[in-house]
């Protein structure tokens, strides 16, 4: 494995995590929307990650270089999970029976995912920084 095939992979982990953080943020602004173009309230949305193939096959490759793998996103799902349902008569999407439903959002659980979204994507920048260190110091050998 190479300088380029780590900054690849930790490319792509960073990647992830920026979609994750944008994915909690949109979970977060809609937490009390109740009416969408879908009709109903807003569903939860989660990111799901996925290991991925870096290095191109064919040619003669070391089976660790075939082993190499990134993460990305191979989609967004929708919570399946029950709206939550409060007692508001004077809402105006209250139904018949004055219960309003509102989007199946835990706040506390949307922040706990995107600290730790933040604390990964962070650890990814550490990681490439040690990267670009190590390349550095290996280019000064040869001087």
């Amino acid at each position: 494995m190479n300088f380029f095939s780590a900054m690849e992979i930790i490319s792509s982990g960073l990647t992830a995590e920026r979609v994750r953080m944008n994915v909690t943020a949109s979970n977060l602004a809609n937490a009390e929307t109740t009416r969408t173009k879908a009709g109903g309230p807003y569903r939860r949305r989660d990111p799901v990650f996925e290991a991925t193939n870096l290095q191109k096959t064919g040619g003669f490759q070391s089976q660790l270089e075939q082993a190499v793998k990134g993460v990305a996103v191979t989609e967004v799902v929708e919570d399946t999970a029950p709206p939550r349902r409060i007692f508001d008569p004077g809402h105006p999407d209250a139904r018949e029976d004055g219960y309003v439903e509102l989007p199946n959002i835990n706040m506390v659980e949307e922040m706990v995912n995107m600290m730790m979204a933040a604390r990964s994507y962070e650890a990814g920048v550490s990681a490439m920084q040690s990267v670009v260190d190590m390349a550095q110091r290996a280019l000064s050998l040869g001087k």
